[in-house]
């Protein structure tokens, strides 16, 4: 299961939610999405740790903290929800 960290600073970079998130378990993975035009950091990121345990003591110790002048978002991540979305494709009947 995976982590979803929200309001996350745009200044923030992968070995600091590393750094953070490690200190509740070992951290195998972190991604920061970043807009697809600009390039910017979209203000969240994902964080999946080795055991269930360690993610819950980290969403239970987390969620809500401050942290570089933001109050974090944290807690479990839900799977992508399709956005019906064909494709840009749209077809009318007459």
């Amino acid at each position: 299961m995976s982590i979803y960290v929200g309001n996350l600073n745009y200044e923030v970079t992968p070995e600091d939610l590393q750094s953070v998130f490690g200190e509740y378990g070992s951290v195998k993975r972190v991604h920061l999405p970043s807009d697809r035009e600009t390039g910017r950091k979209r203000g969240f990121g994902f964080v999946e740790m080795e055991t269930d345990a360690q993610e819950t003591a980290a969403i239970n110790t987390l969620d809500g903290a401050e942290w570089m002048g933001r109050t974090l978002k944290v807690n479990k991540a839900r799977p992508r929800e399709s956005s019906g979305n064909d494709g840009g494709t749209r077809r009318f009947s007459n």
